[in-house]
Formats: C-alpha cells, sequence, structure tokens
C-alpha cells in the first residue's frame, strides 16, 4: 500500500506544516537525501505534551508525542520532498525530557518507530539514537 493508503488505513490525518522557529529550514535536500529538522508534538499550530516523562506526563503520553512527531516528519516528507521519492528512513534522532525516577526511554521512542514502520512499511525501518533527557 502506499503511505496515503495507509494513513488513510489507520486513520491518522497529516497534520499542517509547522515552520521553523529559527534561522534554519524544516527539509534540507542534499542530492538524493533529504535531512529534516526536528519536529515537536505540535497540532496544527498547538503545542501538546508539555512537561517531563516520569513527572507530569506518563509514558503513554509520550508515545503519544513521539508518534505526533513522526506525523509531523511525515507531513513535512510529503508536502516538500513527496511520499513516492522516499526510498527509506535511515535513521532518527529522538529527543524527550523526563524525571530523575522514569525510564522508559524505548517505549517512548516506540510512537515514532512503530508510525514510521505503519505508514512506510519496509522503507519506515530505521535505527535510533536518543541522548539522555532531552526535548522532543
Amino acid at each position: 500500500m502506499t503511505p496515503k493508503e495507509n494513513l488513510a488505513k489507520f486513520e491518522y490525518t497529516l497534520p499542517n506544516i509547522s515552520t521553523p522557529g529559527g534561522s534554519y529550514v524544516s527539509v534540507n535536500i542534499r542530492e538524493n537525501i533529504a535531512y529534516i529538522a526536528i519536529q515537536f508534538p505540535i497540532l496544527n499550530a498547538e503545542y501538546l505534551y508539555q512537561g517531563r516523562l516520569g513527572d507530569s506526563l506518563n509514558t503513554e503520553d509520550g508515545y503519544k508525542a513521539m508518534e505526533l512527531c513522526a506525523l509531523n516528519v511525515l507531513a513535512q516528507i510529503n508536502k516538500k520532498v513527496g511520499f513516492e521519492k522516499v526510498i527509506g528512513v535511515n535513521h532518527i534522532d529522538a529527543y524527550f525530557q523526563s524525571g530523575e525516577n522514569w525510564d522508559d526511554s524505548p517505549k517512548v521512542v516506540n510512537g515514532a518507530s512503530d508510525l514510521f514502520v505503519k505508514i512506510l512499511e519496509d522503507k519506515g525501518k530505521h535505527s535510533v539514537s536518543t541522548p539522555p533527557s532531552s526535548s522532543c
């Protein structure tokens, strides 16, 4: 199935793309590689999931936040590259803030990973790095 068919099948809607908050571009294409700038859990200009995992947010909230970040990545790809040009997702860096005694980062990052595989199928398989306690 195509990414657009998979979005419909799993009842996802791509959000409006956000614009960068600084002096950078949201998508930078070099030859046949597209680099996507960090995408936050923003849904159509509204910031969601604000807080620290393990404190004001639970692991399920984190999963949903990462899923929303991934939807924003897909929205950027769809608008600026085109799904038909995607040969695969290579790697993602996942950032978030957490409390001192929270350590479910693999479960949270799966929010993005699971979405990429659902929508892009084999092209969505990727490697991941997660710096300790940052911000998505």
